[in-house]
């Protein structure tokens, strides 16, 4: 079974006991977060579509941890101008577990 769900503006394909790094959350490290927000979920084919979100489907997910992505360069150069921007940053995210998925 696998749900679509929207978690903090995103849309996941998710399955229980996945890993999914979304971004940041305002939940503790070890409590538990629900998505009420599930657009799409299949059950060994039998698919149920939302409009836009399905009426009482829940996804049930526990917060590992809170980290920082991969570094992101960001280069703009403009040729034969001289101009050249070099900036950096580093997504904040969090690393949450799929525990269930109640259609």
């Amino acid at each position: 079974m696998y749900a679509i769900v929207e978690i903090a503006g995103q849309q996941f394909k998710v399955q229980k006991d996945q890993k999914v790094y979304v971004h940041r959350l305002q939940a503790e490290e070890g409590s538990t977060v629900e998505f009420d927000r599930v657009l799409l979920t299949d059950d060994k084919g039998a698919v149920n579509v939302g409009a836009p979100a399905i009426e009482g489907a829940k996804v049930s997910a526990k917060v590992e941890e809170h980290l920082k992505g991969d570094k992101v360069i960001v280069f703009k150069k403009k040729r034969r101008k001289g101009y050249k921007k070099k900036n950096g940053h580093r997504q904040y995210l969090t690393a949450i577990t799929i525990t269930d998925i109640k259609a």
